[in-house]
């Protein structure tokens, strides 16, 4: 730590007297050092060094950082929020919600999705420091303690969202292999096994989060494939079918379990978990174009998801099925191709919500420099090659899709997004804060903190009742 990062801390009044004094302690215990700078770190250091960020440090990575605009930050967003996991969102939200739940729910989880992340945006340079990942900023604010409990929930959260996207890619695989043939030789859980395997490949080939570049193209156009020929085919089918029934299903218990587990498929929809990662991507200055990026996620990046969610809920209503173009009627190569980019599109997606972890494992083992060399090669086979076959193995063991949604909103995306986000940026700007603005921080703590606790008893519930009604490796 330099000089100009306390005097910038002190400026900035980063925490008052007791953050001073800690900064203060780690500045005598740290000692002096030679670097010896790899490209990817001279690359870096190059891409942030301006009047922005003068006074902050910079913490050490494998991975490029300040390399992007926020146009392509906004594209990894809203890739992100447009996976295929839209095409579960008529089943999984709208169903156990209905037309006035569903609706008012979708738009209320926007506004505290997008004010939620602004938060965390906002606290990225806190304390004269670029915090690059969650638990760096947790860790800060609270402590070591604090930093490892972040990354176990931003772990599990991460960990479970891949394993649904390896689910919906083996369920577009099946999907795709029942268009054509009917002998149910290939079940779901060789699709999900041969899913991961092209996971495992693309995570291989793609060294980090900013090498994706052209990638995030490709995927704005698989989404638009899946997400248009899903809208047109239910569109036609909704005109042409009877009334359908819109009531929500079960018994009143039954209900209540149903719509609190939607509730974290709200939330779900909308976070990554891993926004700070995402921003130390952006160039400078990072939280204003880190905010540029959120707006465009949540304004015009939200419409598509929108369109295919209600339209798949009126086309179908309470019978949609969990993966829309199970659903739809129309031409066998029209609903091939619409599975293929879903399958295609979730490999994507799944490598920028796996990037933590391969940054972690690329910066603790010092995997540096080109990324085709041959030990940096052998290294991404067997750390990034091991993590997916862990995922798939999970994945094809417990194929629940809405399920998966559900406890991952439950367990890790409201505490990350909401709870950890209200209480970190009361703690980290609590002398600038006038006392309305406290309980207000308060309030959404403790309420967060409830919803939570409720929609993991509704989450544990549902994976119970499933596994009753299927087996493991069940070809759903």
């Amino acid at each position: 730590m330099t000089f100009s990062r306390f005097f910038h801390v002190v400026e900035e009044g980063g925490g008052g007297g007791e953050e001073r004094e800690r900064l203060l302690s780690s500045e005598r215990q740290e000692p002096f050092v030679v670097e010896i700078m790899t490209a990817t770190e001279a690359n870096n250091r190059k891409g942030s060094v301006g009047r922005d960020d003068v006074g902050v440090e910079i913490p050490d990575t494998a991975h490029q950082i300040s390399s992007d605009s926020w146009f392509q930050v906004a594209f990894v967003l809203t890739t992100g929020i447009n996976s295929a996991y839209v095409l579960g969102y008529s089943g999984t939200v709208m169903v156990p919600l209905g037309w006035i739940g569903g609706v008012v729910g979708l738009i209320i989880a926007t506004a505290i999705s997008l004010y939620a992340n602004s938060l965390v945006a906002k606290l990225h340079e806190f304390g004269g420091r670029r915090h690059i990942r969650y638990r760096d900023l947790a860790g800060f604010i609270y402590g070591r303690k604090a930093y490892h409990l972040t990354w176990g929930l931003q772990y599990v959260n991460l960990f479970m969202i891949n394993c649904g996207f390896i689910i919906l890619a083996g369920s577009a695989l099946k999907a795709v292999y029942v268009l054509f043939r009917d002998d149910h030789v290939i079940k779901l859980p060789h699709c999900i096994a041969i899913a991961g395997l092209i996971c495992a490949v693309f995570a291989i080939g793609i060294p980090h989060l900013s090498a994706l570049g052209t990638w995030l193209a490709v995927s704005t156009i698989l989404s638009l494939i899946y997400i248009v020929v899903a809208i047109v085919l239910s569109v036609r089918d909704g005109v042409k079918a009877p009334p359908r029934d819109y009531e929500i299903q079960g018994s009143s218990l039954n209900k209540i379990f149903t719509i609190t587990g939607a509730a974290a498929n709200l939330v779900f929809a909308f976070n990554t978990g891993m926004l700070p990662e995402i921003q130390a991507t952006v160039r400078q200055p990072v939280v204003k174009n880190m905010m540029k990026a959120l707006y465009f996620q949540f304004t015009a990046g939200v419409l598509p998801m929108y369109a295919v969610t209600f339209i798949g809920y009126w086309a179908y209503g309470s019978s949609t099925s969990t993966y829309l173009l199970n659903s739809v009627n129309g031409p066998l190569w029209v609903k091939a191709l619409a599975s293929v980019s879903a399958i295609l599109q979730s490999v994507i997606s799944l490598h920028i919500f796996a990037s933590p972890t391969y940054e972690y494992m690329d910066t603790k083992f010092g995997v540096k420099g080109n990324p085709l060399a041959l030990k940096n090669l052998t290294f991404r086979i067997m750390a990034r090659g091991g993590y997916i076959a862990v995922s798939t193995l999970v994945s094809a063991l417990l194929p629940f899709l809405g399920d998966f949604m559900s406890l991952t909103g439950a367990v890790s995306t409201f505490p990350l997004t909401f709870i950890l986000a209200n209480h970190m940026y009361y703690k980290a700007m609590n002398n600038k804060l006038n006392p309305m603005q406290k309980l207000w921080h308060w309030l959404n703590v403790v309420f967060f903190s409830l919803m939570s606790v409720a929609a993991a008893i509704a989450a544990v519930r549902l994976i119970a009742v499933d596994s009753k009604n299927f087996h493991v490796f069940a070809d759903l």
